[in-house]
Parts: structure tokens; C-alpha cells; sequence
């Protein structure tokens, strides 16, 4: 019979060749993933001004992805409005969830302007929590930064047919287009998903049945995160 020594220098050797096979694997496979994720949130960005561009660049391949994402010019911020000139915003996007651990005025800001037929669109990202993890989504702006021209969202592990709804519904994301951050007095008022439906066609759009909960992560994560925006889409408003 074996040792109990012999057991256990043979569970640590065979621990350990598994432990740097995968270690290997994983950075022998790390450009490739890291060059989809890259695509996966330009992706995301695009879909947000897909109204501008006719049609939705989520099916699109990646040569399309990349020749239509030269027309964006990607920028980062501090909460003050600075520009940080070592980060880039597509970059940024793969460090989300470290960068919005930080305190809020400790946090980067990215923002993308893409530009058709001489009108500049202004593309931010905000996160929430919706009923079982992570939510975000990414809102395009007129260049007057206040009405929104598109919305794509996006979840970790909300319910199919119901929370997930936010990203695989055309009816949900299309209620956005048109809506306004701003009333005519310039008050900031967001928008709202509202549950039993839209009672203010310029700033509240339906919920979906069913995702309340995650109904309110989404007005929760604009009326929070598009607050910490107006320095920083002011300053990218004047950026060259």
C-alpha cells in the first residue's frame, strides 16, 4: 500500500503540473481574449448610435466593428473634467469593475465622440445592480449633451425573459431615443424606468414586466451615473 506521503507528494505534483498548464494556457490565450473583449465593447459602443449609423453593429463582424469604431475618438477624464492623457477609454472599459470600486471623484471617465454628417455624438458608460449582479449601459448623446440618440445595455446574470430584457429587447432600448436628461428650466432629472408605465414622455421610459427590481438598478445607474458626467462631457465637449 501507499504511504500516506507517497499520496500526498503525488497530489502536490500533479496539483502543481495542472496549476502551470493552465497558468500557460490561459497566457498563451490572453491576446486573443483580450482583442475580443476589445471588440465586444466597441461593440457596445457603436450599438449605442446605431439610429446614426442604420443598423445594429452587434452582427457585425470584426473588420466591420473595427473600420466603422476609426470614425470614434476615445477620451478619458477625472471627475473634474481634466483629461488623463496615459489612458485610453476603449482600455478602460476592461478595468470597469476596478474603477468603480474606487470612490466616485477617485474614478476615471471615459468618453466617445463619434462623428456623421458633421454632428458630434457623445458615448458614456454608467453601472448599476440589477436583481442578481452587475448591470451597465452604454447612453449616446446629442452633441447639445442632453438628448439621448441611443442606449445599449448589458448584464452579468439577470433573468432571461425578464431582467435580461434590458439588453435583448429592441422595444426597451429604443424608449430611450429622444429622451432628455435635462427639463427646459436645465434641471437635471434623468430618466426613470418607470413600473406601470411612462407618465413623462421626455424623461421616464416603461419598465419590462416582471423586472422591477432590475427596472430600478437601470433609473438608478442613470440618475447616479449620469450626474458624475456633466464636468466631463463638458470638457469633452471642447476637446480638438
Amino acid at each position: 500500500m501507499h504511504s500516506t506521503n507517497q499520496v500526498l507528494m503525488f497530489v502536490f505534483v500533479m496539483t502543481t503540473i495542472v496549476a502551470v498548464g493552465l497558468t500557460g494556457l490561459r497566457e498563451a490565450t490572453k491576446p486573443l481574449a483580450d482583442a475580443n473583449e476589445a471588440i465586444f465593447n466597441k461593440k457596445g459602443v457603436l450599438a449605442a448610435v446605431k439610429s446614426q449609423i442604420g443598423e445594429d453593429p452587434k452582427n457585425w463582424d470584426n473588420a466591420q466593428v473595427e473600420s466603422e469604431f476609426a470614425k470614434v475618438k476615445g477620451y478619458v477624464f477625472d471627475y473634474e473634467g481634466n483629461p488623463i492623457q496615459d489612458m485610453v477609454a476603449i482600455d478602460l472599459e476592461k478595468n470597469r469593475d476596478k474603477n468603480n470600486k474606487l470612490a466616485v471623484k477617485e474614478r476615471a471617465f471615459p468618453v466617445w465622440v463619434y462623428e456623421k454628417g458633421g454632428e458630434k455624438f457623445y458615448v458614456v458608460t454608467v453601472y448599476g445592480k440589477g436583481l442578481w449582479d452587475k448591470i451597465w449601459g452604454t447612453v449616446a448623446l446629442k452633441s447639445d449633451l442632453n438628448t439621448i440618440v441611443g442606449v445599449s445595455f448589458d448584464h452579468k446574470g439577470e433573468t432571461p425573459g425578464l431582467g435580461a430584457e434590458i439588453k435583448d429587447s429592441p422595444a426597451f432600448k429604443s424608449q430611450f431615443e429622444g429622451r432628455k436628461i435635462y427639463n427646459d428650466a436645465g434641471e437635471y432629472k434623468s430618466i426613470i424606468v418607470r413600473k406601470g408605465g411612462a407618465k413623462d414622455k421626455t424623461h421616464e421610459v416603461d419598465s419590462i414586466s416582471g423586472a422591477t427590481i432590475t427596472g430600478d438598478g437601470v433609473t438608478d445607474m442613470f440618475v447616479e451615473g449620469l450626474a458624475n458626467y456633466k464636468p466631463v462631457l463638458d470638457a469633452a465637449k471642447n476637446m480638438k
